[in-house]
């Protein structure tokens, strides 16, 4: 599964997010090429379509004043994370140009980063290009049919428009 999730969702929020916000998307369509890599991440920070991991400690660990004991069980809120206000100026604004985005749609840094994370921002972003370069109209036209899921932010169907 690894991409799979997050390539799937990113897309459909992505529709979603360049209908809700249409000065981002001008600026996006504007020049493609060079925004897309940060409208990528944008769409991840923000949807978060995975939106929590758990794991457990496997040694005894203080972090933020708070003691962690091996065995207890930590959830890592990626939603939350990813509108941080000490990581994110204005993290509720969706923004393509945010720079530097140090999201972590895709997991932590380090051992729990995703797998597929690379392969997922490939597909994401061949996509995003072949559809807003051959349907530049196309737009969300309805609210989007959303997952139950405390786990996926995922969405399973979004009526849209090709703006023909």
């Amino acid at each position: 599964m690894a991409g799979n999730e997050t390539t799937r969702n990113a897309l459909s929020h992505a529709l979603v997010l360049l209908t809700d916000f249409p000065d981002q998307r001008e600026l996006l369509l504007a020049d493609v090429n060079a925004r897309l890599e940060g409208a990528v991440e944008e769409i991840v920070r923000y949807a978060s379509p995975v939106m929590f991991m758990r794991r457990t400690v496997t040694r005894d660990y203080q972090m933020n004043g708070h003691d962690y004991h091996e065995g207890d069980k930590a959830v890592l809120f990626y939603w939350s994370a990813n509108r941080d206000e000490a990581a994110f100026t204005d993290p509720g604004r969706f923004d393509i140009t945010r720079s530097p985005g140090p999201h972590v749609g895709f997991g932590a840094p380090g051992p729990h980063f995703c797998l597929g994370a690379h392969l997922a921002r490939r597909e994401i972003t061949a996509m995003l290009r072949e559809l807003l370069t051959r349907v530049p109209g196309i737009r969300a036209t309805a609210p989007p049919d959303r997952l139950l899921s405390s786990f996926i932010n995922g969405i399973k169907h979004v009526p849209c428009d090709f703006g023909g």
